[in-house]
């Protein structure tokens, strides 16, 4: 395939940025979507040019690090993520327009490539058990009703990559702020912070300076891994219980 890119170009936090064009050529629709980049970046240092800044890691869709708006959609038009798309996706001759996450927490580094350390600050905040583990307990020690272990499996698969974020018209971090809460709430691990837990994680995401929820549901729409819309409402939930307990 022959495409035309229309990439996010800015040199550093402060520098100016503007979209620019390029071809590639020869793209196969086999190739995942972060090759793609790189065919364009190979063809950019053998010009003597700057390549495209972008985030990526383990490329198998665990790591959370690859983060791109493509076309307007966070991950682009499928429900995975960048490192999982691939070009079948896309025809020939088609403009693909790749820019990094938009959100006021999420400054540009440079180029694709965003500062997400507000979700680490978020995690450090509450995003902990503070129970001695040591070894492996016996499998039924401490016993757990399958419907809490569900719901604690089925938030503990966000992997932060922000694509919630991302994609939510106020910037919003409740998705994922949300399932680190969720996670560790309904556990027997967990109960100790489980109030202070919640407190301290929605105070921080809210310093950090992102939006205010509105339950537009785009994050859950956009989120790779499929953390629901409920998610926020059971953190609410959790956060109402903590203040009137406190």
């Amino acid at each position: 395939m022959k495409l035309t890119l229309r990439v996010w170009r800015q040199h550093g936090p402060d520098a100016p940025g503007a979209m620019a064009s390029y071809e590639v050529d020869g793209i196969s629709k086999d190739m995942s979507f972060l090759e793609m980049l790189d065919t364009l970046n190979e063809d950019l240092i053998l010009r003597g040019e700057d390549p495209v800044a972008f985030d990526h890691d383990c490329r198998e869709g665990i790591c959370g690090a690859c983060s791109l708006v493509i076309n307007g959609d966070a991950h682009g038009p499928e429900r995975t993520t960048t490192c999982q798309l691939h070009m079948r996706s896309f025809a020939d001759g088609d403009t693909i327009d790749v820019e990094p996450w938009r959100a006021a927490a999420f400054p540009v580094v440079k180029d694709l490539v965003v500062d997400r350390g507000a979700f680490d600050r978020v995690i450090q905040a509450g995003g902990y058990i503070t129970a001695p583990t040591g070894a492996a307990p016996e499998a039924h020690a401490t016993a757990v009703p399958k419907a809490d272990a569900d719901f604690a499996f089925e938030h503990a698969e966000c992997i932060g990559c922000g694509a919630c974020v991302a994609a939510c018209p106020n910037g919003s971090a409740m998705l994922f702020t949300s399932a680190k809460v969720n996670h560790l709430g309904v556990l027997p691990q967990g109960s100790p912070e489980r109030e202070s837990r919640v407190l301290d994680m929605v105070a921080a995401m809210d310093e950090e300076g992102f939006g205010g929820c509105t339950l537009t549901g785009e994050c859950a729409t956009a989120c790779p891994k499929g953390i629901p819309l409920p998610s926020i409402a059971a953190m609410n939930k959790e956060w109402l219980r903590a203040i009137r307990k406190g």
